[in-house]
């Protein structure tokens, strides 16, 4: 993980020129107005996602790691060999090997990215539309010596217009088109460049079975996730396969795999939690571990070692991870529907 230094060196390599404390009132306004009722915000949802992983993916990453996604844990592994496990699943469920040519949708900091590379020898297309984790992930992939086998493309997924039909032999999207301002029509672009008889890995944040929209608790808790993590709605899971068959996917499976059925034996958000002894708990990410990060925050600022905003950020961040425990502990939120979909030849 990183350590506060390089959070420093981030924050201040990356908003040199930007005035970051207005940058993160300007974001809570945008987050606000996800709350619109009907979804009616005015603002354009996929420019406040990519603002919201430009401003946040420095102190994401000092609390969860390269790999900016959630996995199925168990109590005997620590968070990281959970990711690298569930990466595994993905891999061979994607059938992947040597000399394929993969597209990666949202790839974030490239975390999945090059544990796909190092494990199948596949070449990897990365998308990002965040300039801050496009940065970081070449910085990242330079150091793994994996540059060579991993390309990058600044667009959103929406509209990969500069990639041409039926490229690429597999896809993944990990925890990325659940911020799709239109989920048909992100999954019909990623169709649109996959090859015929193509597989997609999806990882999708959902409401479960178990919400109940006439449940004030359950929509208040709903709320402050689509606000915590900029999402413009969350989905259920027969609407996200609606939405692959609409975009003329095959779905071929679909699962929660943070249920204890499907391989979590421990809560997906207990990492979040205070520490409960088990291997997957980390101070960071601990309610102990954010507060200390934002008073830590606000000391550094008034040194000026990290830019003045950071503990805003650091408070937006708290706030999201006490959305998902308690949207964990509910069950009516899970992170970790996980599907394949194949593109019929």
């Amino acid at each position: 993980m990183s350590s506060i230094w390089q959070v420093a060196r981030g924050l201040r390599a990356s908003y040199r020129d930007s005035d970051l404390r207005h940058r993160v009132e300007q974001l809570n306004g945008r987050l606000d107005e996800t709350l619109a009722p009907d979804g009616s915000a005015n603002s354009d949802h996929a420019e406040t996602a990519r603002e919201y992983y430009d401003i946040c993916s420095h102190l994401m990453i000092y609390g969860w790691g390269e790999s900016l996604h959630f996995a199925p844990l168990t109590a005997s592994e620590s968070l990281e060999d959970s990711k690298l496990r569930h990466q595994r699943l993905m891999i061979d469920k994607l059938d992947l090997h040597g000399g394929m040519s993969v597209i990666d949708v949202g790839c974030g900091i490239g975390g999945p990215m090059r544990t796909v590379v190092r494990e199948s020898g596949v070449r990897v297309t990365g998308i990002n539309s965040s300039e801050v984790q496009l940065a970081r992930a070449m910085s990242l992939t330079a150091e793994a010596g994996l540059s060579d086998m991993i390309d990058y493309v600044k667009t959103s997924f929406m509209d990969m217009g500069t990639i041409e039909d039926s490229t690429y032999d597999r896809a993944y999207a990990i925890e990325s088109t659940c911020h799709a301002p239109d989920k048909v029509g992100a999954f019909t672009e990623i169709a649109r460049v996959l090859k015929p008889g193509a597989l997609l890995w999806g990882q999708e944040m959902c409401l479960t079975d178990t919400f109940d929209p006439d449940n004030a608790q359950h929509q208040a808790i709903k709320q402050e996730l689509m606000r915590g993590i900029a999402l413009r709605k969350i989905a259920t899971f027969a609407e996200v396969n609606a939405a692959l068959e609409s975009a003329g996917f095959e779905v071929v499976e679909g699962n929660d795999r943070g249920t204890a059925e499907n391989g979590s034996t421990t809560p997906w958000y207990q990492p979040m939690e205070a520490s409960s002894g088990t291997r997957s708990s980390t101070l960071r990410g601990t309610p102990l571990g954010r507060r200390l990060a934002i008073g830590s925050a606000r000391v550094a600022e008034t040194l000026r070692v990290l830019p003045r905003g950071t503990a805003e950020i650091a408070k937006l961040l708290d706030r999201t991870a006490e959305a998902y425990v308690a949207g964990g502990k509910t069950g009516i939120f899970t992170p970790l529907y996980c599907f394949v979909a194949r593109k019929p030849l």
